[in-house]
């Protein structure tokens, strides 16, 4: 006898939250990356810091962002064909295996006196690369781990959920190890840690999934994804709006160590509490994403999260307290984390299957694949307007792109309705599409 599937409204919160844990395939992605991924926050830490320790140069703390990230711009409209084309399980199988490389190459440079800001930019290029390629594979796969597609939200956010607990735990560690060891002693577990999310993909059972025949021109396939993100309305807004959030404010994490030292007057430990009281903000927001009961209303959580982390971040420009700037931490943390998770949420329920991997390739390209970019011009304005005013302007940047977004909510809403429906993502709405005489805003 199948196991009757209980009704999100008869869930509880706490159901709803893990709801995406009985699945088997999640239970253990969801396992293995928590281990790595504390790893990966304590890398990018731990990078920063070399970075800043070696040279102190506001500019080259921005170029190794910019070389970490840039090839998420580059590298995504032809990544996100590959992933359509391509086993998606394999895939991700060998970018973590690489990035386990370059973490343990670092460590390697590092701990034989070899380290020199060129070699630390070109492995952050190389990792770049790595994540080009994982991003788009990793986030169209998430629905293969998946019995039931109606889970994707509480997957999603618990996913989120998961990054951010180690974001807040990870800089936390890296500040105390780089204090008490240095830098490669950070580099050295990032690269061991990759072992546990290896592992748990390896006993994952998967089934076969359709991909692009091989023999489809590639060029064709790259234009008609192109043509379908950005000839509807919804996605190329939700697109375009968390591209603006992340050239204009996700460059603030690469400007920490600025904060830490030449505001705040700390080290390494203040860097990592700065880091991680902007993950505890985003671990609260994930909570909050992942309690909900459906996918309606989240649209206006979109609206409203740059305008919180807008908020946050000109709280944090204009603070020179320590303990001022860790209570303003978590609102960035929790506004940027709700607009990510939410605009995913909203485009892996709204794409068709066949052009996943396109449409997450260009949600890699807008959200992680312009932070260089930010990166780099973040690091140009320190000198010419310092930290604290290039974090406010970019706080205002944020603002200004909720307020247009906001005047095409109603539009937006009225197009994704019909897919909700279509899809029967709402099952609300699916069930009383007889009677239905309104609009369920998604």
């Amino acid at each position: 006898m199948t196991k009757k599937q209980i009704h999100p409204d008869d869930m509880s919160r706490w159901q709803l939250m893990f709801r995406a844990l009985s699945h088997r395939n999640f239970r253990l992605f969801f396992m293995g990356q928590s281990i790595s991924l504390l790893g990966t926050w304590m890398q990018m830490t731990a990078v920063a810091w070399l970075v800043w320790r070696l040279e102190h140069n506001a500019f080259l703390l921005g170029l190794a962002g910019f070389a970490s990230r840039i090839p998420a711009l580059v590298m995504a409209p032809l990544a996100g064909v590959l992933v359509d084309r391509w086993n998606r399980y394999r895939l991700v199988i060998i970018a973590q295996v690489l990035a386990m490389i370059q973490a343990l190459l670092l460590a390697a440079l590092l701990y034989s006196g070899h380290a020199a800001i060129w070699s630390v930019i070109l492995l952050s290029l190389f990792l770049g690369f790595i994540n080009a390629l994982d991003m788009p594979a990793r986030q169209a796969f998430l629905i293969q781990m998946l019995d039931r597609r109606e889970d994707l939200t509480s997957a999603i956010s618990l996913n989120s959920a998961m990054v951010n607990g180690a974001r807040l735990m990870g800089p936390v560690a890296a500040g105390l190890i780089i204090a008490a060891a240095g830098e490669g002693l950070c580099f050295l577990i990032n690269g061991l840690s990759y072992i546990a999310v290896i592992a748990g993909l390896l006993m994952m059972r998967v089934s076969p999934h359709h991909y692009v025949r091989p023999e489809t021109n590639i060029a064709h396939n790259l234009k008609e994804g192109f043509r379908y993100a950005f000839g509807f309305p919804p996605i190329r807004a939700l697109l375009l709006l968390i591209a603006l959030v992340s050239l204009a404010g996700a460059s603030y994490a690469q400007l920490l160590p600025v904060f830490a030292q030449q505001i705040l007057h700390g080290g390494p430990r203040t860097q990592g509490l700065l880091a991680s009281a902007a993950g505890l903000g985003a671990l609260t927001g994930a909570v909050l994403l992942a309690t909900r009961r459906s996918v309606r209303g989240l649209g206006r959580w979109i609206a409203c999260a740059p305008v919180v982390f807008g908020l946050g971040l000109i709280g944090m420009g204009l603070s020179s307290s320590l303990w001022l700037t860790l209570a303003v931490m978590p609102v960035v943390g929790i506004g940027m984390m709700a607009q990510m998770a939410a605009t995913n949420t909203v485009l892996q329920t709204i794409v068709d299957d066949d052009k996943r991997g396109r449409v997450m390739s260009f949600y890699s390209m807008a959200f992680m694949g312009t932070v260089p970019l930010g990166s780099l011009l973040a690091g140009s304005l320190v000198h010419l307007i310092g930290a604290p005013w290039t974090v406010i302007s970019g706080g205002l940047c944020c603002i200004a792109g909720a307020a247009v977004f906001a005047t095409k909510l109603k539009n937006i809403n009225r197009l994704i309705h019909p897919i909700y429906v279509r899809k029967g993502i709402i099952p609300e709405v699916a069930a009383g599409l007889q009677s239905a005489s309104g609009v369920t805003q998604p």
